[in-house]
Order: structure tokens, then sequence, then C-alpha cells
């Protein structure tokens, strides 16, 4: 009798990434760089093999295409049982084998996501397309999620001969950007860069139409820069950050985060990059990226005409104790005042009206100002920094989206406290730019308070952007929390914890203040 498969329980699957690319004999490279980056990120890496290469890390020797039918045998054996939750694709070895790629992933997984790493030249020098001239990759640009050519790449996929320097390539990032239908991450590494820039690599991240994140990131461009890592142990490099990416996606991350993480990637891995041979030596393959300093630094840009993002904030906020503590959310006075009684030292009031001059909103944020001052409490007003500014508050919290339109400037020499929300790594290192006092980090459970873009982030995410941004400053989870979760909120090493239903709509919130602080500084608690 023939055995039955044993199912694999959810909590064990590892999700799978397929990657479609040439073999690199010498180990650094291609399908060998893409397997070791992929499982170490916690996926499971499939391999379908596009051509083996004779290579070592001085020369390309050889490249021999594998037959159609061994492509497309393993697609379709893959896809019976091991389908993909993303794919990388990298050397493609002629345009007849692109083609049919192309023809094949339209039919089968046209909902994929998809990073092309339009691999054209090995790092030694040589040619990896033999014989057959420049390939057209534009067949692929609909079904690309990402795209991530190096300065070379760039150049040819938009008919330059070379690009020489920062203006051209900007502006052939830009003219590729209008003929893809994802997001372009342009890689500048290999740009030419002289004096005090010579100690730094860029990159363009040009975002398209984006899910689950705000919309106010969507088709907006981002310069990305790290300190360069002085090496030329970077064989794979462009096959390892496409790679990584991958697996970031088909962990759930959005496109932004998947990127910014594959950068950290790229830059540990560089870091412990060794010799193997008498060329440029493979990378090493670090675990997650968790220390701030692999992660880069994102400036706002303008393209195709859409308004530049908030300039950064060059004046620090007031510096806050790390642990908050219990930080209650409210939109109401009396409860405002209910909870600074029962010895809340920080509280925001969050008051989604317009505070028009003489409503019922204005001066509800006003009383609430004086409240706070009156109480000796960190008080946070939500939104209206206007008023804030004006009447002497404690702090002022802020949303991405908000940020356009507020003086940051104006409100950190006036020596006001800024907090700032953030949903995933891309916008928490936008906010980081800011220097703020704190950094709220949600929404980690579903909630009904307000209607979000993006995805609950959960308890392991926050683990790991606690332990990312926890050392740099003071933060904050916030989003469904309440009794029920709050330990094992505590349990992330989180800072502090915001609430709001677990306060706001309890008959007795006082009460449920001092229960909820109980149990944070506990760690258990009975109601």
């Amino acid at each position: 009798m023939e055995a039955k498969a044993k199912s694999i329980p959810e909590a064990f699957k590892k999700p799978i990434v397929w990657t479609i690319a040439g073999s690199d004999s010498g180990g650094g490279a291609g399908i060998q760089a893409d397997l070791a980056t992929i499982n170490a990120l916690g996926c499971h890496c499939c391999t379908i093999i596009t051509a083996l290469t004779a290579q070592s890390s001085v020369a390309v020797t050889l490249v021999e295409p594998v037959s159609d039918a061994m492509l497309l045998a393993q697609l379709n054996t893959l896809l019976a049982d091991m389908p993909p939750a993303a794919i990388k694709i990298g050397l493609l070895a002629n345009q007849a084998q692109l083609n049919m790629l192309v023809d094949w992933l339209t039919t089968h997984v046209p909902q994929v996501a998809v990073v092309l790493d339009p691999v054209m030249v090995a790092s030694c020098g040589d040619t990896l397309q033999q014989g057959c001239g420049r390939l057209d990759f534009s067949p692929l640009f609909e079904l690309a999620t990402i795209i991530t050519p190096n300065v070379a790449e760039l150049a040819q996929m938009t008919g330059k001969e070379k690009l020489q320097n920062e203006v051209d390539w900007h502006q052939a990032a830009t003219t590729l950007k209008t003929r893809i239908g994802g997001s372009l991450f342009a890689k500048g590494g290999d740009l030419p860069r002289h004096g005090r820039l010579a100690t730094e690599a860029e990159d363009l991240m040009l975002l398209g139409e984006l899910k689950d994140c705000s919309p106010l990131h969507s088709n907006m461009g981002f310069k990305l820069t790290s300190p360069r890592v002085q090496t030329d142990n970077n064989h794979g490099s462009g096959c390892t950050l496409a790679s990584a990416a991958a697996a970031f996606l088909a962990l759930g991350y959005v496109v932004p985060d998947a990127l910014v993480l594959a950068k950290a990637y790229i830059n540990r891995a560089l870091a412990l990059g060794y010799r193997s041979g008498a060329g440029p030596g493979p990378l090493g393959r670090p675990g997650w990226p968790e220390s701030l300093e692999d992660f880069p630094a994102i400036l706002p840009l303008a393209i195709d005409g859409a308004p530049k993002g908030q300039t950064v904030n060059e004046v620090p906020f007031a510096t806050l104790e790390a642990n908050l503590g219990i930080y209650p959310v409210v939109a109401d006075i009396e409860q405002l005042k209910v909870l600074l009684k029962a010895g809340g030292k920080t509280i925001q009031f969050r008051l989604k009206q317009a505070a028009t001059p003489g409503s019922e909103a204005e001066l509800a944020v006003i009383r609430a100002i004086e409240l706070g001052r009156e109480y000796g409490a960190q008080l946070f007003i939500n939104d209206h920094w206007q008023l804030a500014l004006e009447h002497g508050a404690f702090g002022v919290h802020l949303g991405q989206e908000d940020l356009a339109g507020a003086p940051l400037g104006r409100l950190a020499e006036a020596g006001l406290a800024l907090g700032l929300s953030s949903h995933g790594y891309f916008e928490a290192l936008l906010a980081l730019a800011h220097q703020p006092s704190y950094l709220a980090l949600g929404h980690i459970f579903p909630t009904p308070t307000k209607t979000m873009p993006s995805k609950p982030q959960g308890l392991e995410r926050l683990r790991r952007y606690v332990a990312t941004f926890a050392p740099r400053l003071p933060t904050v989870a916030i989003g469904g929390i309440d009794k029920h979760n709050l330990v094992d909120i505590r349990a992330t090493g989180v800072n502090s914890a915001a609430v709001v239903r677990a306060i706001c709509a309890h008959a007795e919130p006082g009460k449920a203040f001092a229960e909820l602080t109980a149990l944070w500084e506990d760690g258990h608690g009975t109601f």
C-alpha cells in the first residue's frame, strides 16, 4: 500500500521562493547565491536552472543554456507540488528563453510577486548571454513586481552606452520607471563618485502602486544612502539583493519594506565577504537584518512631477525616558481627567474633528493641554500641531501622512516632544530621519478604532522592529492591545504599549488603566 504523505502544520511551513537563474560553478552568484540567501532568511528555495556556466572568480569560459523542454519541465514539476510565494528571475540565456518564460508565468502564476534582476554581465566583466546580443526585457516589465538593475544594466535597458554621472543615472531610472508596471530599485553602488561621496553608496527606489501600504508612498521616489562597504569581495551582490527581496516578499512584507530589508541584508553580507579565488570573492550569508547600522537612510525625491515629500528635520526633538508604560489614547476630556487623577503620566489626546476657531474641538484640545500641564503629565496632542504649538503642549503625535504639512523645525525648536507612527521598516526609517522622541509601531493586532491600509503586524514582526529600533529611541506598540495580549506585547521587549479601547470602552477607565499598568509592570495579574 502506498504511504500517504504527512501534511505539514501551517506553523512550521516555510514560504517557497523560486529562483529562475543560471548556475555559477564558482559558487558565488546565480543559483548558488540565491539558494544560500533565501534559505538564510527563513524561506525554502526551489531552483529552476536556465543555463550552466563554467565560471570562476576571474572568468566565464562557457555558458550553455538548458533545453526548452528542461526549462518547462522544471517549472511544471515544481508548480504541481511546490508553488511559489515569490519568484526571483536572474540570468536568462537568450531572448527565446525569456519569451517562453513570460508566456509560462502569465499563464500559470500571474499573481505571484516577481523580482527581476536583469543580469547581463558577470562580476569579472564577461558577458553571460553569449552570441545573442542585448536581451529585450520589456516583455517582463508588466509581470515584475520589482526590477533591480545596476548602473550598466540600467544604461543598456534605456538605450545608453554608459551613464557618466548621477544626473544621467537619475534620468535613466526615471525613464525606465515610466515603462514598467511595478517598482524600480536602481542600484548605484558602481556609479563613479568622488571626494566625500566616495564613502557612500546610493540607490534609487522608485515605487509603483503599492498594496497594503499608505497611499502616500505610491508612485513616490526615494534615495537610499548607506556607508560604502570597502571590499572587492562582491561577487553575486546583485543576485543576493534580488533574492533577498523575493524572500521578504514571500514572507508577506510590502514592497518598500522588502527593499530596505534587502539593502540592510546586502550591507551586512558585503561586510562578511571573503576571498575564495584570485578574483572578487563571494558575500557572506548573514541572518535576519537587525542592526540599525546596516539599514539605509532614506530621503524622499520627486519623480514624474509628483510633489517632494517632507524634508528631513535637522533639530532633534525632546528626549524621553524609554519606558513610557501604559500609554492611553483618549478622545474625551472627562476620561482624560480620570486618567490624570489615576496617575497617568503619558497620555495622548486624539480628537479627529477639525479644530476650527471657536469650535468645541478647539476648546477641547486647549483644555486637554491645560490639564496635562496642571497634572505635570507628558500629554501628546494628536494631529493638531498648530494648537499644540500655540498653547504650549508637551508634545505632538503625527502620522506619516501629516508630516508634510507640519513645521517640524519650529516644533522642535519650541521644545515639544514628537511621536511618529510607523507601519513597517520603511516607514520607521522615514520617521527616524526626523529624530522624534518616540516611534509608534503598529498596528499590531486588528482594531476597529481606525481603518488601516496596512495589515496587522503581529508579535513576531513587533519583536524584530524592537530589536532594530529600540536601541535608538523609545518604542511604543499600538493597535488592538488589551489585557489578553499585553503580557505577550511586553515579552517582545517593546518599551511601551498604547491602549485605546481597553481603557476608553471600559466602564471604569481609571480602574482599567491601573490594572493594565500593574500587568505591564509585573508581567502577570488578575482582573
